[in-house]
């Protein structure tokens, strides 16, 4: 774990900070503590875990979609 500037990676999503880490450039997780970041490496379970929670919830919000286009064809055929 290094501390460093925040990357320009940084992107945010609803489940953790996730950069690269800008000295080994792989995935980390990123805290900022008392002004200072820090860098900690996605394990593979961890990355795997993520991709499951992003799948069942694509899944989740495909689901709804395809429900709202059909109650929205039926409201247009009357």
């Amino acid at each position: 774990m290094s501390r460093l500037p925040l990357s320009h990676h940084l992107y945010e999503t609803n489940m953790s900070q996730i950069s690269s880490c800008p000295t080994c450039g792989s995935k980390s997780k990123t805290k900022v503590i008392n002004a200072a970041t820090t860098f900690e490496t996605v394990q593979d379970e961890e990355a795997f875990k993520k991709v499951g929670q992003l799948k069942k919830a694509l899944n989740k919000f495909k689901a709804k979609a395809e429900q709202l286009e059909a109650e929205l064809s039926a409201l247009r055929t009357i």
